[in-house]
């Protein structure tokens, strides 16, 4: 076999281009329901067989989340078993078959436009679907990147992901926002202390066909990514992992020159040598940090405010909520941009402290606004604060320790068990928000709510803060291979 003599970064750009599509998928997926939950909870408020409370909206908003963890969970599986690849191939048509499912529950076998019980299990088992491809994107794209990096480049480029994630979530708002056009979303009025009911003079166009456009709008996104991941090469290191070492030295070559690419193969084959080593042969601590940064990741609070972001500044009263959710897309993607081009300089802890720190003061910020009379933009801007600064750094910068911190040999079921958790919480997180923000109390009516669940999520930056200051390595210059070092020399 002739391999290439230099590196090419060209197509070391185009194999990462396609797989953060699939963070962009990722996004897109997770973020969709912000536009179309109104109008999926004003259809199903017209079901005459039971009663959809704030409870089941909840549920039903976050039942992706439900797919997500069985994605992740199964991602190590999939990684080991099937390779990068293909498990990324096959998330892309489980995107696919979701947002079809999701656009059209009915199909086959219910009513069209007639909500029932059923109904709401089948379109959230279509939404559980979407969440298994998301889970499985989630934990194998950055994974997939790390692999073909070079070490000087790797932070950078697994950073892309999450700006793809981000970029993701901007173009859906923009889309919804689109779909929406003229049309208005629901009014949804309060009955009782968890019943509501849609107000006489909505937009029914919204409510019987606007949440479908937005959801099956993502299958043209998903049916683009399948097709193009098939054309990328395997990771070289589970190429290696599995003795395609011929396959492994080509697809390094092409990345980093031949003379390079013999140099880094002979340093992964010295790593995988034992292919059966436990899950636990480098110690409970790197598997406990792994864990913990997908936990603070999600504890923080931050897709509550991007699943739920124009109801929240709806509540605000000031101005357009679609637009202003907009504009925090447009902030987030400018401020993912900072980890982008600064994690190899700043390194990875730097900026998760900060990060952290920014959170907190953004998240007390909005609690207290609900405590004392404040101007509107108060509230506003420290979501926008709370915001910006998950993502120069829980964003971005969980992800690329996740996808460096584990050792070659029990990466892809670290990194399983390490997402799982991160949906898990998430789950958790996105699902309790709607009943925890309109709790009532201490005479202060919804405020009460309000002001609980952002100062709840200020002190759980601050414990982020300190987790990684005390317990999570620095990673940046280190190589995939200097890890299994790094933690032998911790046990």
């Amino acid at each position: 076999m002739n391999y290439p003599q230099n590196g090419s970064k060209i197509y070391l750009f185009s194999i990462v281009l396609v797989a953060v599509l699939g963070g962009l998928l990722f996004g897109y997926d997770t973020a969709v329901i912000s536009g179309a939950e109104k109008g999926l909870q004003a259809f199903f408020l017209g079901a005459k067989d039971f009663v959809y409370t704030d409870s089941l909206h909840g549920i039903t908003s976050s039942s992706a989340l439900l797919g997500c963890i069985i994605g992740s969970a199964i991602s190590g599986f999939c990684a080991s078993y099937f390779g990068r690849k293909r498990s990324l191939a096959l998330a892309g048509v489980f995107f696919f078959l979701s947002a079809l499912g999701s656009y059209a529950p009915e199909f086959l076998f219910f009513e069209k436009g007639v909500p029932t019980a059923s109904l709401l299990i089948a379109f959230n088992f279509y939404r559980i679907i979407g969440g298994i491809g998301v889970g499985l994107a989630s934990a194998i794209c950055p994974m997939y990147i790390a692999e073909v990096a070079p070490s000087n480049m790797r932070g950078t480029l697994v950073s892309w992901n999450q700006f793809a994630i981000i970029f993701g979530q901007l173009v859906v708002y923009f889309v919804n926002f689109l779909i929406l056009g003229e049309h208005t979303q629901p009014v949804i009025e309060k009955i009782g202390e968890t019943l509501y009911q849609v107000s006489a003079d909505s937009d029914l166009w919204t409510i019987q066909t606007g949440w479908r456009y937005m959801f099956g709008s993502e299958a043209i996104v998903a049916g683009i990514f399948t097709i193009l991941v098939c054309l990328v090469p395997e990771s070289p290191r589970y190429l290696a992992i599995v003795g395609k070492d011929d396959k492994a030295l080509d697809v390094l070559s092409h990345i980093n020159g031949y003379e390079k690419a013999k140099a880094i193969l002979t340093s992964i084959k010295e790593t995988v040598e034992v292919k059966s080593e436990k899950l636990f042969s480098f110690g409970v601590m790197v598997i406990f940090v792994g864990v913990m940064l997908s936990v603070f990741q999600q504890a923080v609070g931050i897709n509550a405010v991007l699943y739920y972001a124009p109801r929240i500044f709806e509540s605000m009263n000031m101005g357009d909520p679609m637009v202003q959710t907009i504009i925090m897309g447009v902030v987030n993607i400018s401020f993912t941009l900072v980890a982008v081009f600064s994690v190899e300089k700043l390194g990875r802890k730097p900026l998760l402290i900060w990060g952290s720190i920014g959170m907190a003061i953004g998240a007390f910020g909005v609690a207290l606004a609900n405590v004392v009379e404040v101007a509107p933009i108060v509230p506003v801007i420290s979501i926008m604060v709370y915001s910006a600064s998950f993502m120069f750094s829980w964003g971005p910068i969980c992800w690329v320790l996740i996808s460096e911190i584990f050792p070659n040999t029990i990466r892809s079921q670290a990194v399983a068990i390490a997402v799982a958790f991160q949906w898990i919480f998430n789950f958790i997180v996105s699902s309790t928000f709607v009943p925890m923000y309109n709790m009532q109390g201490m005479g202060m009516g919804d405020k009460f709510g309000h002001m609980f669940v952002y100062a709840l999520y200020g002190i759980i930056c601050i414990l982020a803060a300190w987790f990684v200051a005390s317990l999570v390595p620095e990673t940046k210059g280190k190589s995939l291979e200097d890890m299994t070092k790094l933690w032998r020399n911790r046990k």
